[in-house]
């Protein structure tokens, strides 16, 4: 599809390399959007750093945004504008965020945020695992077929 294109918030984004590889397969445009703190460089994909600060990358990428463009995010909040938008948001680990998840998912993130600044903690994620990848990297293929398809009908 000549104007879909695949976004990554690249902060923290373990599957950087795993999408590029995805999008240049399917010659997709691929831009990877990060700040000023982390440093990217590709053959394929167009990087965008933006200034450093709360939500700059975020801001960046939804002011790109277009239906069907598709967007790697693990941020709940990027996922709930990029859908507002029309946009295909999938997680570092293959979960695809839509209008039936986020809602609950924006919940845990806000209970999240009210656990620890009352000085609580919580776990952190686990390493990254091998099958993570696989399962990103086949749903984030799955994806691409699929609104390849919806384009060509």
């Amino acid at each position: 599809m000549e104007n879909m294109k695949i976004l990554i918030d690249a902060d923290g984004c373990p599957v950087v390399n795993l999408t590029i590889e995805i999008a240049k397969k399917y010659e997709i445009v691929c831009v990877i959007l990060c700040d000023t703190s982390h440093i990217f460089e590709s053959d394929y994909a167009e990087v965008k750093v933006c200034s450093r600060g709360a939500d700059s990358v975020d801001f960046a990428l939804v002011n790109l945004v277009l239906p069907n463009d598709i967007v790697v995010t693990q941020d709940y909040g990027l996922a709930a504008m990029c859908l507002a938008k029309k946009a295909l948001p999938i997680n570092q680990n293959g979960m695809m965020y839509d209008d039936k998840n986020i809602d609950s998912l924006l919940m845990q993130r806000h209970t999240a945020k009210k656990i620890r600044r009352g000085g609580g903690r919580l776990i952190g994620p686990a390493k990254r695992t091998d099958e993570q990848n696989i399962a990103f990297k086949k749903n984030l293929e799955n994806l691409v077929l699929k609104t390849f398809s919806r384009a060509d009908s």
